[in-house]
Parts: structure tokens; sequence; C-alpha cells
């Protein structure tokens, strides 16, 4: 059964903390779906991803090749895959953590709609048996602040 990380932005935007997560993953061999809850902040994810540093293969869904990017952006499911990233509040279900590697939900710490969903997500995930890491960057380096149901 995998883990929900959940990743409280405070210092980076949800695009550079999201290619650094992305290439942690590439460099695990993991295949990624990105979801998000609109298509036209999808576009503009896909094309900050392609304008950063060094090259993250990854494509929009609904192209020919979706089955075969390491990492794809959809407002869907992410069949086959080893890790879902979910950002701007697009919704994760336990059973899809339970299936993935890892689960990361990203959001902005500066908005106290993303931190209420945060929230509630948090606590749907924990309540259904997920386990789940709280990681916040407040102090400048990512540090682990809670954890709920994981094995130590």
């Amino acid at each position: 059964m995998g883990e929900a990380y959940f990743y409280h932005l405070t210092r980076n935007a949800v695009d550079v903390t999201l290619a650094t997560l992305l290439n942690r993953s590439l460099a695990q061999a993991w295949r990624v779906v990105v979801r998000g809850g609109d298509a036209g902040r999808l576009e503009w994810l896909d094309e900050r991803l392609w304008q950063g540093d060094g090259f993250l293969p990854h494509g929009l869904a609904g192209g020919p090749h979706d089955a075969r990017q390491p990492i794809l952006l959809t407002t869907g499911a992410g069949e086959s895959r080893d890790c879902l990233m979910a950002v701007d509040g697009a919704e994760v279900a336990p059973d899809e953590v339970a299936t993935m590697k890892r689960t990361c939900i990203l959001f902005d710490g500066t908005d106290g709609d993303a931190v209420s969903r945060a929230r509630v997500q948090w606590k749907a995930l924990t309540d259904a048996g997920c386990a789940a890491r709280y990681w916040s960057e407040e102090s400048g380096k990512w540090e682990e602040k809670a954890s709920k149901n994981v094995a130590e």
C-alpha cells in the first residue's frame, strides 16, 4: 500500500516543486500521472515543464501516445501508473493511494481555500486508513511535520 505525501508550498510555486518531484520520480523509474482540476491550468503546467531546467518527458492527456508517456498531465484517472501527483485541489480517492507507490498532493499554503481543501483531503484519506505524511517548506527546507497511519 502506498502513502500520500502532502506538500504545503510556501516558498516555491507549484511548477517548481512539481518539476523537482517529477525528476525524483523518474529517477525511481516511476510512471507518473499529474492530475489537475482545470485543463487550461494543465496546459500552463505543460508549457512550464518544457521550459524548465533539464528534460522532463511528458504529455497532455488526449494525445496519440498517452500510454507511452512517462509523465501524463490529465484531469482524469491515472491508469497503470506508479505515482499520482495532484495539484490545484484535484481529488484523490483512498483506493488510488492504495494502488500507487506514492501519491503527492501539492497545495498553495498562501491560499486559504487550498489549505482548507488539503485539510479535508488529509482527514478523508487518513480516516480511510491511508498512510499520510505532511511536508512543509516553511523553514526554507522540506521538513516532515506530521504523519498518520505510517508504519515506523
